[in-house]
């Protein structure tokens, strides 16, 4: 439960602020991480496709969660993909609007971990809730003791976790 609460709902917020509806193509940005993670199911679970940007070996992982079309950051820049997006949503803080501009439909709208968000009750309980129905699940990449953080965060640092670290606090 501990790993659902803040990558959740900074992607609920985020929706919130993009206003989020049904049937729009969905482009996240950073799709593998926490985040990200959330954002490709809040996003699937309202019936929107969504294309998630991420390293080629995370592939797997997100199209599990919803996904339905990868593009490799390491082998293409999304900026180039033929299609047009509603919503472009940067999970990681690593793209710009002015890139986004260049594949969002005219009306579409560009929202970022840089942007301000703000935790509601009421996302709690809709997380609670979706996790309890099987319709959002954690991604644990790993599992630390208390006594393992500094491992935790120098993995986190890495720039390769992949979705949510749990910290054991008592074994």
């Amino acid at each position: 439960a501990a790993a659902l609460p803040i990558g959740a709902m900074t992607a609920m917020c985020l929706f919130e602020k993009a206003n989020l509806g049904a049937n729009e193509d969905v482009l996240i940005y950073g799709a593998s991480g926490s985040v990200g993670s959330y954002a490709i199911q809040l996003a699937v679970d309202k019936g929107n496709e969504v294309t998630a940007v991420c390293s080629g070996k995370n592939a797997d992982m997100v199209k599990h969660l919803g996904a339905k079309h990868v593009i490799d950051y390491k082998t293409a820049s999304y900026c180039d993909v033929k299609g047009k997006f509603d919503i472009v949503f940067d999970a990681v803080g690593k793209t710009s609007k002015s890139e986004a501009k260049k594949v969002l439909k005219k009306g579409g709208k560009f929202v970022s971990v840089e942007m301000m968000t703000d935790e509601k009750p009421c996302y709690l309980q809709e997380i609670k809730e979706m996790a309890e129905s099987g319709k959002i699940e954690p991604f644990i990449d790993k599992i630390f003791s208390l006594d393992e953080i500094v491992k935790a965060h120098t993995h986190v640092d890495s720039g390769r976790k992949r979705g949510n670290l749990v910290i054991v606090v008592v074994p």
